[in-house]
Formats: structure tokens, C-alpha cells, sequence
């Protein structure tokens, strides 16, 4: 949708456009005029320049003049229940420097603990994946229901995880990390011309890799037809290096043991699994339960003689 009241004269950032072409690879040569018609951000109409809201949102000198409602909210709360704010802000700009901003936030205030090698240099062990939680950052921005005016996107950090929430409408017949859609493919692909996330709906599936790579549990999502969540939390190494303690990383290698064998025999059943992961039966099945929820598992066919399918 065109945006009528920017006026590429007074609303046009110079310097962003330029961060833009060296983040993107192209060549600083370029016409302003000639590379967001060419990026679809902007069309000639008349011999007149007009700017689509994606072009705003990220060449504009105050997106937010334009779309105040781009604004990404991110608070720290001292409590697990999120009552007492330490620190809150409304973090504005460009989209791709929201990202960076809120992902500075998340750097703040996470902790790190030390492992100490022998060398001179000690290893640095984070809070937090931060490389996933920057993912989940592009996406919830990337698919935002910019329609909806009274939402912004929030990241708030508990003392014990980050979540990420955002306005989206769900496409029908979702089903995660299977269904592919970009709601806003202007915004996609110039996030990708950026190196932000990739155009091929594969951002949950680099999360999870990132998680598993530095030791963290998957992230937990949920979401309605107008919400979607994503809570991170601490890594396991991390707990153990400060500590603490970690009952989740008993529940997550019983549950990727139990994806584990039925990958391998999909034909298995409940006692065999709890046989196979000393589990009790009460405990596959309640496994089972949430994996299915997660839709990280189905059954087809019926109890006796149907097989288990594991999302990829």
C-alpha cells in the first residue's frame, strides 16, 4: 500500500538507504530512485516517486511519523510473573535497526558464566542463544499484522526466560514448522537481501538447530489465530556453569530419546518406549501428549497396528 503522505525529499534517509546497499552487497553507486523501485519499495507514478509502507519502514528518517505502531516494546522484569519492571523502552527506527536495538536490550542484561580452560583466554557460556532469539526477533517483525494498530511487538524479560510476542493473523490450514507463508513478502525479501532470516520459511528450523548447537532447550511456542509466543529459556550449560539447576534438560533428552527410538521404529508402542527409556508408561504417554500439542508428533492409523510420524 502506498504511503500518500511521504515525501521522498523530506522523508527519505540517506544514511539508512546507504546501510542498507553495504549490508545487502550492492553497489554504493547505485540511484537512490532507481534501487527502491527496483526493491519494490517504492514505485514512479506520473514521473513522482511514492513510497509503499514496506519502503517506509525501512528508508524512512522516522518510520514511526508514518506507522507509530512499528514500535517494538522490550521491558525487563524483576519477577517471574512480569509485576515489577526494572526497565522498559519503545525501541524505534528502521526495521532492520529495531532488530539490532532489541537485540542489544537482550545482550544488557544477560548474564554470563566462565569456564576456565587452563589458557589464557577463558571461555564465555551466555544466558541465552542469543543467535536464536535474534531469528525469532526478524521473524516476529517479518510477519507482524501491520494492519492491526493496537499492538506493538514485546519482548519481555523474565528472570528465568525471554518471550516474544507479536500480532499476526494465522494462515489457514497452519501447522508449524511445516507451512511456509510470508505475510508481508516486501519485508521478506528485504530482509533477505540484508542477510536478516531467509525467504524460504525455514526460520523455526535454524532456531532449533541453534539452541541444540549451544546446549539450550527448544523454545516453547504457542499461538490463537491473532498471538503468536516464543519463550526462550536459560541454556543448560549456562545453569550448570552458574550453579543452578535444570529439571527441564531431564524432560528434554527424555523426550528427543523417545523421538529418537520412533524415528527409528515407528511401529513402536508405549511400553516398548518406556522399556527403552526406563520412563513409565504414565510418563511416555505424557510425553507423547505434549510432543503431539508441539506438533512434533501424530499418529496415524489406530492404536494397534498405526505408526508415528516425527516432524521434520
Amino acid at each position: 500500500m502506498i504511503e500518500t503522505k511521504f515525501d521522498y525529499r523530506k522523508d527519505f534517509d540517506n544514511s539508512k538507504f546507504a546501510t542498507f546497499l553495504k549490508l545487502s552487497g550492492l553497489s554504493a553507486s547505485i540511484k537512490p530512485k532507481d534501487a527502491v523501485v527496483n526493491l519494490d519499495a517504492a514505485q514512479l507514478q506520473g514521473g513522482k516517486l511514492h513510497f509503499n509502507n514496506s519502503g517506509v519502514l525501512f528508508f524512512a528518517k522516522n518510520p514511526q511519523k508514518f506507522i507509530s505502531w512499528s514500535v517494538f516494546t522490550v521491558a525487563l522484569f524483576k519477577d517471574k510473573v512480569g509485576v515489577d519492571i526494572i526497565d522498559r523502552k519503545e525501541i524505534t527506527g528502521s526495521l532492520f535497526e529495531i532488530v539490532e536495538q532489541v537485540m542489544d536490550f537482550v545482550k544488557l542484561y544477560s548474564k554470563v558464566a566462565y569456564r576456565f580452560t587452563g589458557k589464557p583466554q577463558r571461555d564465555e557460556i551466555y544466558e541465552y542463544p542469543f543467535e536464536a532469539i535474534r531469528e525469532a526477533v526478524i521473524n516476529s517483525v517479518m510477519h507482524k499484522d501491520y494492519f492491526e494498530r493496537g499492538h506493538n511487538n514485546i519482548l519481555k524479560f523474565f528472570p528465568d526466560r525471554i518471550q516474544i510476542e507479536n500480532i499476526w493473523c494465522k494462515p489457514k490450514n497452519f501447522i508449524l514448522n511445516k507451512t511456509i507463508f510470508r505475510r508481508n513478502h516486501i519485508i521478506a525479501d528485504l530482509l533477505s537481501r540484508i542477510h536478516f532470516g531467509e525467504k524460504m520459511g525455514s526460520g523455526m528450523k535454524r532456531i532449533k538447530d541453534i539452541c541444540k548447537a549451544q546446549n539450550a532447550p527448544n523454545p516453547k511456542v504457542d499461538f490463537t489465530d491473532t498471538h503468536f509466543y516464543i519463550v526462550f529459556k536459560q541454556s543448560y550449560e549456562y545453569l550448570k556453569m552458574a550453579g543452578g539447576n535444570s529439571p527441564e534438560e531431564g524432560r528434554e533428552k527424555s523426550r528427543e530419546k523417545i523421538l529418537e527410538i520412533i524415528r527409528a521404529n515407528p511401529q513402536v508402542t508405549i511400553s516398548e518406549l518406556a522399556a527403552s527409556t526406563g520412563l513409565s508408561v504414565k510418563g511416555i504417554e505424557k510425553n507423547i501428549r505434549l510432543l503431539k500439542l508441539e506438533n512434533l508428533l501424530k499418529r496415524i492409523g489406530p492404536d494397534k497396528g498405526g505408526r508415528w510420524v516425527v516432524a521434520q
